[in-house]
């Protein structure tokens, strides 16, 4: 219980923190920071996960960092965050060492952000199913239905 308040209340203080300049360019305060960014997201909050997921993704160092991040971010998507089922269907559609580009996957990852209200997701699923992708192919009735969930989400 005093673990959860604890990371709770360190969370809260380092997001307040996040929007000072000089209290980010800190290495020392930034360290701090991004442990209770780490600690919110151990304790399972899928918030805490999609926010420091994308902090590892586009701001971590090295490719263990970045592994991690997509890690937190595949937890975070799969508890129903929107924008990281959104990152997630972009990183699947991205190409690395580990994989090549899935639109399958992708397809999968945005579906669910659309189901939690992402706009910029129903779109980019409307395109893809526009024309088709690696693993995927063009589906212009899906595409229509998407384009539609895009118009209704205010896209």
């Amino acid at each position: 219980m005093l673990h959860k308040v604890r990371a709770r209340s360190g969370y809260w203080v380092a997001r307040r923190l996040l929007g000072i300049p000089w209290a980010v360019k800190q290495p020392k305060l930034w360290r701090w920071m991004e442990g209770q960014f780490a600690r919110m997201a151990a304790i399972g909050d899928p918030k805490a996960l999609s926010f420091y997921g994308h902090i590892l993704l586009f701001r971590g160092q090295g490719y263990g960092a970045r592994q991690e991040g997509i890690r937190l971010l595949r937890l975070a998507a799969e508890s129903g965050d929107a924008k990281a089922a959104y990152q997630m269907g972009v990183i699947s559609l991205g190409e690395d060492a580990n994989h090549g580009p899935d639109g399958t996957q992708a397809a999968h990852w945005w579906a669910l952000a659309v189901e939690a209200g992402h706009p910029l997701a129903a779109n980019r699923l409307a395109q893809l199913y526009m024309v088709g992708g690696p693993g995927l192919a063009p589906d212009r009735q899906q595409a229509e239905r998407y384009k539609a969930s895009a118009a209704k989400l205010g896209l």
